[in-house]
């Protein structure tokens, strides 16, 4: 099998413009263009790009991925490394999205006991220039 770009982006579940993207940025070589022709990629490019987009769904940036991806497998150390510190930024981002939670339920709290027909207290509250505190 010829394995051209639209055969690619098909086998590797991506469109084709995800592919010129990974390129652009360094993260797959773009093959030599033939003289007449279709470029054509090697075998493990679907691999590659697959190991992207799952890396990208375990929560890694694409910088990231490029730094796992200029690893090999002589360096776990580094690459646990790399996985504990996203994990910390995860924890870190839960943190701030329950903090967030509290201030939200709070200002539906407020709405729900403010019976006025006149106006709305959460937009009220979401209209004022001071910070809103949980």
């Amino acid at each position: 099998m010829k394995l051209t770009i639209g055969n690619l982006a098909k086998h590797a579940e991506v469109t084709i413009e995800t592919i010129r993207y990974y390129q652009k940025i360094g993260l797959l070589i773009e093959p030599e263009k033939p003289c007449s022709g279709y470029r054509h990629y090697p075998p493990n490019a679907i691999a590659r790009v697959r190991f992207i987009k799952r890396a990208q769904q375990a929560g890694f940036t694409l910088k990231e991925i490029a730094e796992l991806l200029s690893l090999d497998g002589t360096h776990c150390a580094k690459v646990r490394k790399i996985a504990e510190q996203k994990c910390q930024q995860i924890d870190a981002q839960i943190k701030d999205l329950i903090a967030l939670r509290h201030v939200l339920d709070n200002l539906v709290k407020g709405c729900q006991s403010d019976s006025s027909k006149e106006y709305c207290s959460l937009i009220e509250i979401l209209s004022k220039d001071s910070d809103i505190k949980s």
